[in-house]
């Protein structure tokens, strides 16, 4: 299996490689689907700070693919997204060339439509470009695009990462601004998505400076051949090279492209319907559509936690390692008690409780010189308990059985205390009133 980044996410093969980091499909075991992981390569404040400020993007938006969640492992960090398997715009146009003007617009719809969320926040994408618009593996249906990789995007008002006179971005699809040094607008991202649209119309890659100097030179010229003139009006109001001229916000240009698809022509059924493939490919041995196989259910010996986060003790052995001394008293007694104790003619006491234990004979100190009582009176199962009253319990029966003898008469002493022990006490009491009585005369 592959290498487990911060005890949660299994990195399983690369799908990609962007400008600070390579994409990896990986496989969230909290979550427990599978994600695109991208993993910083490098490691100075410089790309930290960007991968930082890429991680914190949350903008929740159908055509947004921004950063999910995030995680550090030693000198790695890594951030998640959604996966999409129908990889790029430049994907579809190596498997089509030029695409249809009805299917370029749902796209640009797509795409204006994301972007303005993105400006929404206050974010500047700075990098639009085909690699950088994903698209699900929707077949023959309805195309779905996400824009993704906000490495260099920055917040308008943020201090930038890099001196004035050095442009970040990709070239070819820089705004004639952004060569100029000016601070990154929402117009220059603009720009680029109308170089975006001649790309998909055309096949190939814009020349946009060759464009700059045409619109400089002819204000804006006309429709290039093959392009419908209500499309390329669109593209022109974004393509225009002074910023003030062109669209000022991605909303005012998706109404414009609105209007302009009610003025294209019908499509004609000679059109090859446009199929978006899944450009992943399958899954490595040892993984499947519910995971990796070795993780799909636990380990049968393991215990598995409670809600609390506790783990459940294993239940205990069906018969104890040693058992216990004395045996519990039975609410019956048993078939066949012993026959000392039927020989014992006894008299059930009221409230009187069999003990857990058989009572053991009292200390020798306690007993009266001139006669050897019973080592312990004789114990009664209390009609409460659920014995019938006149009945002995086992423990009682054993208990009898050690105190008498066979043969021998039940005692008739009241209970009480010896008379060696009754007399010095009572003496002791009485010489303690009468200093009692004494000391109160006194006072």
């Amino acid at each position: 299996m592959g290498e487990v980044f911060a005890g949660r996410y299994e990195l399983i093969d690369p799908i990609g490689r962007g400008g600070v980091g390579a994409v990896w499909r990986a496989w969230d075991q909290r979550r427990r689907r599978y994600v695109a992981a991208k993993v910083l390569q490098q490691s100075d404040a410089h790309t930290l700070l960007r991968f930082v400020r890429e991680q914190a993007l949350r903008i929740d938006h159908p055509h947004v693919l921004a950063p999910a969640s995030w995680a550090a492992d030693d000198d790695k960090v890594l951030f998640t997204m959604d996966l999409v398997s129908g990889g790029s715009l430049a994907h579809v146009i190596g498997d089509y060339g030029p695409l249809p003007p009805r299917f370029v617009c749902t796209l640009l719809d797509q795409l204006l439509s994301g972007l303005a969320a993105v400006h929404a926040e206050g974010v500047v994408h700075r990098d639009i470009k085909p690699a950088n618009i994903l698209m699900e593996a929707t077949g023959t249906g309805r195309p779905h695009l996400r824009l993704s990789d906000f490495g260099i995007s920055m917040r308008k008002g943020e201090p930038r990462l890099t001196e004035t006179n050095y442009v970040v971005g990709t070239p070819g699809y820089f705004a004639p601004e952004q060569l100029m040094g000016a601070e990154p607008d929402f117009t220059a991202d603009l720009f680029a998505v109308g170089l975006v649209g001649l790309f998909l119309l055309q096949g190939r890659k814009p020349d946009s400076q060759a464009l700059v100097e045409l619109f400089m030179a002819h204000g804006t010229p006309g429709a290039p051949a093959g392009l419908p003139e209500p499309l390329w009006q669109v593209l022109a109001g974004l393509l225009q090279p002074d910023p003030e001229a062109r669209f000022r916000t991605a909303t005012g240009a998706r109404k414009a492209l609105t209007s302009a698809v009610e003025l294209l022509p019908d499509p004609t059924g000679e059109e090859e319907p446009v199929e978006v493939f899944d450009q992943l490919g399958p899954l490595p041995p040892g993984y499947g559509p519910e995971g990796p196989a070795t993780t799909t259910r636990p380990p049968a010996e393991s215990p598995a936690p409670s809600e609390t986060g506790s783990f459940h003790l294993a239940p205990p052995p069906s018969t104890p390692a040693h058992p216990p001394a004395q045996t519990p008293p039975q609410a019956h007694p048993p078939a066949h008690p012993p026959a000392q104790a039927q020989a014992a003619p006894v008299q059930p006491l009221p409230h009187a409780q069999a003990p857990a234990t058989p009572p053991q004979a009292p200390p020798a100190y306690a007993q009266p010189p001139q006669y050897a009582p019973p080592a312990a009176p004789p114990q009664y199962a209390s009609p409460t308990a659920g014995a019938p009253a006149g009945q002995l319990t086992t423990a009682t029966a054993t208990a009898t059985a050690t105190a008498a003898p066979v043969g021998a008469p039940a005692a008739t002493r009241r209970p009480g205390p010896p008379r060696a022990v009754a007399i010095p006490v009572l003496l002791l009491a009485l010489a303690s009133f009468a200093i009692g009585i004494w000391a109160l005369t006194q006072t």
